[in-house]
């Protein structure tokens, strides 16, 4: 065949568009299933191509996801219009960002995305699905390459001849499996949205069927054409899941802290739905006294409005319990926070707080399902906490629940997203999460290990999933020393002696000065204000933390006392001489302490 028949089998028409891509061989592979054959050209009029083109509408693009588009565009394909489809997605794209624009020099990486062919086609040496392909790295320039992506313009040949297949091929060997099947007719287009190339398609035909006409290569346009914007659409799509989930993920702690008495592991896990991100949050907060604060949240809702509103209110959280609040208190100061936005939102809430002391748990509900006590024999019970309503709701006050548990034992705070199902009753799944967590000891209290066995696996789970695991861990008898402290005269001398004593005991001498001065007037403001004091709690952790328990009703605050004035200035010298110091209302009166830093 002469080079003037050769140049009229190699068609080429500019489109809008451009950019970058990788060859595909022709499609066959792995996947592939049994076509019924081409329909015959006298029975494939103009009617039943527009006809077979509208369908694509219905067929492709049904879900957002980005390779499942591009599958359905090979699938619709074959074999309707040819035995065997390749599309191929730029890396870039398949990554959320924009596509390219394309150039003479450079092409970037492409990902190979979905292959569907007859089983006769089987045989052929396409990049497997899944794998990223450099044509930088080709041994030869391909006709999909010097068209399709550095000029954004299709490629036919209708009857091929040896020459054909390695101008086709990226590979020698691609080229002789695809003489070796009867590939007879290969057809590229490139996939352009919005002037903009996103990847290409390319299609091939073996034995017995039609090689490809001037009207295939227009009506592959068009298909393109259509298929090109649902891909981008999925792309848009998934880029602005991703910014809202690395929204979310933002406004989440990034670290836990360290407590004393507690190991805490949380898990985040943004659903695989369309509408699965919002408003999930946790927090963990290191409490003076060696306490320790865990809280889960659920803004009802999904998107930027629930992250942008689970943000403000997981800062409000955090600065209430930072003051060491009660949690009934928390909550009933985010209600009034939650009722002051300026969307009506609604959220639901759990708070926590352990003490080491006495390994306790003090919990308060906003309408929030119940935490899951886990206990060192392997059992595994709902914690009965008053639900109380959701905040923004209006319904205040919360009742609070103080709960003590045994050693060895753990307490699970999730979201509802874990058990929410479709098909069955919230009690059901409860139940199935109850069951799936018997038998987890200390060892296996992680997050990801109870959250792989939750009711609502990661596939079927529709709705984002926060869980918290809090696994008590004893503490040092060593580090942490409670006293009865006696209400009359002696109490600042007792008190005094004690905190000496243990000190130089710890080795550290060097603080018992200035913790003599702290200690005394704690003590004394018991006694003045407070109906005498209670215990003295002195905690040995990252800092040196004591503090004075007593009845009165009335929190502590610094005085400005004139030079005249006789006191009023004990405060000043704890807020001077301490790291930090601070109050907290409890059931029976409250708690005053100060902080000092230890030297390493």
């Amino acid at each position: 065949m002469n080079g003037g028949s050769r140049k009229r089998r190699l068609t080429s028409r500019i489109s809008s568009g451009g950019g970058a891509s990788a060859h595909r061989s022709g499609a066959a592979g792995p996947r592939f299933r049994r076509g019924r054959g081409l329909v015959p050209p006298d029975q494939f009029t103009t009617r039943s191509r527009l006809a077979w083109l509208n369908s694509a509408t219905s067929r492709i693009g049904t879900t957002l996801d980005l390779e499942r588009t591009a599958q359905e565009l090979a699938e619709f394909t074959v074999p309707r219009f040819a035995d065997g489809a390749a599309v191929d997605i730029l890396e870039s794209v398949l990554r959320g960002d924009e596509g390219s624009r394309w150039t003479r020099t450079g092409i970037p990486a492409m990902r190979a995305t979905a292959l569907c062919a007859i089983e006769e086609l089987s045989s052929l040496e396409p990049t497997p699905v899944g794998e990223v392909f450099d044509h930088t790295e080709s041994p030869h320039e391909t006709l999909l390459h010097r068209y399709c992506l550095r000029q954004g313009k299709p490629v036919l040949l209708s009857r091929m001849n040896d020459d054909d297949y390695v101008r086709v091929a990226p590979t020698a060997s691609a080229a002789v499996k695809m003489r070796a099947a009867g590939v007879r007719s290969y057809l590229a287009v490139p996939l352009i949205a919005r002037g903009v190339l996103l990847g290409t398609a390319d299609f091939v035909r073996g034995p017995g069927t039609p090689p490809f006409s001037s009207t295939d290569l227009a009506l592959a346009e068009q298909l393109a054409s259509k298929a090109a914007v649902f891909i981008d659409n999925a792309r848009l799509y998934g880029r602005e899941r991703e910014h809202v989930v690395s929204l979310q993920r933002s406004l989440l702690p990034r670290a836990t802290p360290l407590t004393p008495g507690l190991r805490v592991h949380p898990e985040y896990a943004p659903s695989t739905g369309g509408h699965g991100v919002g408003g999930d949050w946790y927090d963990v907060m290191a409490l003076p006294g060696g306490r320790t604060a865990l809280m889960v949240g659920d803004v009802m809702g999904h998107g930027l409005p629930a992250a942008a509103t689970m943000g403000r209110l997981r800062a409000v959280a955090r600065t209430l319990m930072t003051l060491d609040m009660a949690p009934e208190r928390v909550l009933a100061r985010l209600d009034l926070a939650t009722r002051d936005l300026e969307d009506e939102q609604v959220a639901t809430c759990l708070c926590a707080v352990y003490d080491p002391a006495d390994s306790s748990y003090t919990l308060a509900s906003a309408g929030h399902l119940p935490p899951l006590l886990l206990d060192g024999p392997g059992s595994a019970t709902f914690v009965d906490v008053p639900a109380g309503a959701p905040l923004g709701a209006g319904v205040i006050p919360y009742d609070p629940v103080r709960l003590k548990v045994p050693e060895g034992s753990g307490l699970v705070l999730y979201t509802d997203g874990l058990v929410k199902s479709r098909t069955e009753d919230m009690d059901v799944q409860l139940e199935r999460l109850r069951t799936s967590a018997l038998g987890l000891g200390p060892g296996v209290l992680e997050a990801g290990r109870l959250l792989d066995c939750a009711p609502a696996s990661a596939a079927a789970r529709f709705d984002e999933a926060v869980l918290l695991v809090a696994a008590g861990s004893a503490v040092p008898r060593t580090d942490l020393r409670v006293w009865e402290l006696p209400k009359d005269g002696r109490a600042a001398s007792v008190a005094r002696g004690l905190v000496t004593g243990q000190l130089s005991a710890w080795g550290l001498g060097e603080l018992a000065d200035v913790c003599e001065l702290v200690v005394s007037e704690l003590v004394g403001n018991a006694l003045r204000y407070g109906n005498g004091p209670g215990r003295l709690r002195l905690l040995r952790g990252e800092r040196l933390t004591v503090e004075v328990s007593d009845t009165g009703p009335d929190l502590p605050q610094i005085q400005h006392a004139d030079l005249s004035d006789e006191g009023g200035r004990g405060l000043q010298l704890i807020n001077m001489l301490c790291r930090s110091w601070g109050s907290c209302r409890t059931d029976t009166g409250k708690v005053v302490w100060a902080e000092q830093n230890i030297a390493l």
